[in-house]
């Protein structure tokens, strides 16, 4: 192959891997973008849950009285509120990312080999 159409060869390649790179970090980039934004919501609802949980008779055992039931109904609403705002935050952190270049700047660790010295401190013969 002639010098030409190798390294032409050779940047469309590194062309492409560099496009793939910046995909792969966009994609990695929006699902732990996600990912948070969907622990956020749970994480909001347990607490709501764990303070808030006898209103509704969460850990009760039984029939529920007419308050808590009505609670109950009350909770699944803001919680139906919540997952939907959150849902609607996942798909607008989705579109905004859609704005960016985004490159993944990976872990980079130099290591320094030291050559073995004489042991005890004595030159070996």
């Amino acid at each position: 192959m002639d010098p030409y159409k190798a390294a032409q060869l050779k940047l469309e390649n590194d062309k492409a891997s560099k496009d793939k790179y910046k995909h792969d970090s966009r994609e990695r980039l929006n699902k732990i973008g996600k990912k948070k934004i969907q622990t956020t919501m749970v994480g909001a609802l347990s607490v709501i849950e764990k303070h808030f949980g006898f209103l509704w008779g969460l850990d009760k055992q039984g029939v529920l009285t007419d308050e808590e039931k009505c609670m109950r109904e009350l909770f699944e609403l803001v919680r139906a509120e919540i997952f939907d705002n959150g849902n609607s935050q996942m798909r607008n952190f989705t579109t905004e990312l859609d704005q960016y270049d985004v490159k993944w700047l990976r872990y980079h660790i130099d290591l320094l080999v030291k050559p073995e010295g004489p042991k005890n401190g004595r030159k070996e013969n």
